[in-house]
């Protein structure tokens, strides 16, 4: 049975998921969701996102860390290559979950085999955003959406969850 790929990101009002491949924002709370949503759990990331880890995060505890890249000659310690989505989700291997954690270029690509999208809606805009999700069409149904709440450093957001729609 193919596992469940879950994408996880958060973004803001415009879709803006970074800027110069760092997170534009600071909400703790949305940390935690990740760290809950992923762990022990394969994730799947590209190069960028990767590099944008901090190094004490690299790669991400307890849970085997897949990253594409189109670069033939990349490795890291800690890191199990892929070159494509496809072939990233066939190394995931036989399990029940698998994350996308970003950037913008492997969410698109990892659409087409979501099951769920695992979004954290932050209420700023970002000027100067350079990395963006996917649109999110008819095809999802939110399934739930959480009340806006007050981070700890003062920033707006909700969580909200989508599956995809029953296909024909």
């Amino acid at each position: 049975m193919a596992p469940q790929v879950r994408l996880v990101w958060a973004q803001a009002r415009d879709g803006a998921i970074g800027r110069g491949n760092t997170i534009p924002w600071r909400v703790p709370e949305d940390m935690a969701r990740f760290k809950q949503l992923t762990l022990g759990h394969p994730v799947v990331m590209g190069r960028k996102t990767w590099d944008s880890l901090p190094p004490r995060f690299r790669p991400l505890p307890g849970r085997e860390n897949i990253v594409v890249t189109r670069n033939a000659d990349w490795s890291a310690d800690g890191a199990t290559v892929a070159r494509s989505i496809d072939e990233a989700l066939a190394l995931a291997g036989d399990v029940e979950t698998v994350g996308v954690i970003g950037g913008g270029e492997i969410y698109r690509a990892a659409l087409k085999f979501a099951t769920e999208l695992c979004v954290t809606e932050i209420d700023v805009d970002v000027e100067g955003a350079d990395a963006f999700a996917p649109e999110i069409a008819g095809e999802w149904t939110p399934v739930r959406t959480g009340d806006w709440s007050i981070s700890t450093t003062g920033t707006r957001y909700r969580f909200v969850d989508y599956v995809r729609a029953a296909r024909d």
